[in-house]
């Protein structure tokens, strides 16, 4: 080797290094992408979760994953032998694996990291540890391994899959969208009849749409490592930084052309997923297309993705709060099969001879043959992601569960799952009103303070002087938690009260027995977001009223909720002018 091929290999392996950092920075895109696109209440929790996968898979992949994936001894292709030379022989690991360990330890964070965006906002923290560890200890070594380990059985058979449209973003939609579907939909999102058929779906917009967009173009920065890392020679890099860039641009613009036609407006949020799909579809295949077949994918992923996304909520109702199934399950699928169609033997620098596809060359039967091994490749890597995350989240969801309580999803993730009081210390943010068909649950009793400490009751005596009907008026007040407000409007109008005026409002106050701490320091009494029930009530009986709000509120904590009783001198209504007992007809 003279010394021009030694400064060439040098020079690319400290470009192989950094890119793999450039794919580690994109576990920030992710965190503010999936941050962005859902609730401020949970952003805490969704940041630790992408800090947490990382750091998790790191651990796995030391002890297994990264045997499991590129061990020299492979079982028929399938499987590699693992083995801890990482610790037994550091400097001979050092020499032949350290590179090769940190790189595709990235790419395994990425796969991992997908998850946790169509299952946010209602999935515990621990089970999410869980499955995030079994994908990144197992899942994805293996069939990483078919492709990327030159002894795998799909490397053996020319599967192209240059950067992960299969191997990471396939895995990690498939695991998404099996998640999605265990842990259910986010309450308030499918609004159902008595029947449980759908019969309205809403709209569950993200706090910050700002920090999503800003997640887009950390993740487009970083793809360029993604894409191009594993380039050996300057024109190759070249040509992979061109169809990295033409097709997500090209992808965004049909996007924001096709929303604007369907919907009288480009939409923002989907623009930005369609950029993410057009990076996610040409992966595959960005080190052996043309510029032609980069805009081609490009134009198909703009619409795909839409599509997907619309077709999983509105059709199939299943719940993807930032759209990672239409992403990286339809995109990657769909990028593996086009790398099968449009590789061209003009495009394959650095490639060890040409790659010909279907649309390309003049040889049908061998473009037929590349195509075949595509499909069969994703056939084979779907399948083996299906049945290995379908166990895992069945197991999970039976033995430890997968779901936060209804509770702890409308409160948010962050005080409920870590103690954090709010993401946005500082900042009042607008509580939810949840809406839903759904009879009175029974409340879960997880305390045990009396009813009275926990529900508290206070008169408040005032000198009233008799009313000209000889009838009683009397205001009970109710503050209690968000999460309390279905139940406890169904309750009151099951024992005759029809009217009621419902606010919002911040409520500031140390819960005995409840201190939350900020990084080991005792947290000052914060203003919360709380609901008050305003009701006036004369047919109805006072004590019937309160009881039936205890019954709803108490779970056997401080804090449950407070009752204020108000004698009143007179009620009008002012649409009709009534007074007294009259205008309070139809409302108690």
């Amino acid at each position: 080797m003279n010394v021009t091929e030694l400064i060439t290999q040098e020079v690319f392996g400290i470009w192989f290094l950094i890119g793999a950092a450039l794919v580690f920075f994109m576990q920030a895109g992710f965190a503010m992408l999936e941050a962005g696109f859902c609730r401020a209440k949970n952003a805490g929790n969704i940041l630790m979760k992408n800090l947490m996968d990382f750091c998790i898979g790191t651990v796995c992949f030391i002890f297994l994953g990264f045997g499991l994936m590129m061990g020299e001894d492979m079982i028929a292709g399938f499987i590699g032998i693992p083995n801890l030379s990482i610790f037994t022989d550091f400097t001979g690991f050092m020499e032949n694996n350290a590179s090769s360990f940190v790189f595709n330890l990235v790419f395994c964070a990425t796969a991992a990291t997908i998850v946790s965006g169509a299952m946010a906002e209602r999935t515990k923290f621990s089970s999410y540890c869980i499955y995030s560890a079994v994908l990144s200890l197992v899942v994805y070594p293996i069939e990483a391994g078919w492709t990327w380990n030159p002894a795998g059985w799909l490397a053996n058979l020319g599967f192209i899959d240059f950067a992960g449209s299969a191997c990471i973003h396939t895995v990690g939609g498939v695991a998404a969208l099996i998640g999605a579907i265990m842990v259910g939909p986010r309450i308030g999102k499918y609004i159902r009849d008595d029947s449980g058929k759908v019969i309205k779906v809403n709209a569950i917009q993200g706090h910050n749409i700002q920090i999503g967009a800003l997640g887009c173009f950390i993740l487009w920065f970083g793809w360029y490592g993604f894409n191009g890392a594993a380039a050996t020679s300057g024109s190759q890099l070249a040509a992979i930084f061109l169809t990295t860039t033409i097709a997500p641009a090209v992808a965004t613009v049909t996007c924001m052309i096709f929303t604007w036609l369907k919907n009288g407006k480009p939409d923002v949020s989907m623009c930005i997923n369609a950029s993410l799909a057009g990076l996610v579809n040409v992966t595959a295949g960005c080190h052996c297309i043309d510029a032609a077949g980069a805009f081609a994918e490009g134009l198909i992923s703009g619409i795909l993705v839409v599509l997907v996304v619309e077709w999983l909520d509105l059709k199939l109702h299943i719940d993807d709060p930032v759209g990672a199934c239409g992403v990286h399950l339809a995109n990657g699928i769909v990028g593996t099969l086009c790398a099968g169609l449009f590789a061209t033997s003009t495009s394959s620098y650095g490639v060890d001879g040409p790659i010909y596809a279907l649309i390309h060359g003049s040889d049908f039967n061998a473009g037929l043959k590349v195509f075949g091994v595509q499909c069969l490749g994703i056939t084979a890597i779907v399948a083996w992601t299906t049945v290995l995350m379908t166990i895992t989240f069945a197991v999970i969801k039976k033995v430890h569960g997968l779901r936060v309580s209804r509770e702890e999803e409308i409160e948010g993730l962050d005080p409920t799952e870590h103690g954090l009081p709010a993401a946005y210390a500082g900042f009042s943010m607008r509580p939810q009103a949840i809406v839903e068909m759904a009879d009175v649950e029974a409340p879960v009793i997880s305390g045990e303070v009396p009813v009275e400490s926990a529900v508290e009751v206070t008169n408040v005596t005032t000198i009233v002087p008799p009313t000209p009907d000889g009838k009683k008026y009397t205001k009970v007040e109710i503050i209690c938690k968000e999460s309390k407000l279905d139940s406890l409007k169904k309750a009151l109008m099951g024992v005759g009260v029809t009217g009621m005026t419902v606010s919002h409002v911040l409520g500031c106050g140390a819960q005995k027995g409840r201190q939350e701490y900020y990084r080991g320091v005792p947290v000052e009494a914060s203003l919360l977001p709380k609901i008050k029930v305003d009701i006036i009530v004369s047919k109805v009986p006072v004590d019937t009223v309160i009881d039936t709000a205890k019954k709803v509120l108490y779970t056997g904590h401080i804090g449950d909720g407070k009752i204020f009783v108000y004698n009143v001198e007179n009620v009008v209504r002012i649409r009709t002018g009534e007074t007294g007992f009259a205008a309070l007809q139809d409302h108690g």
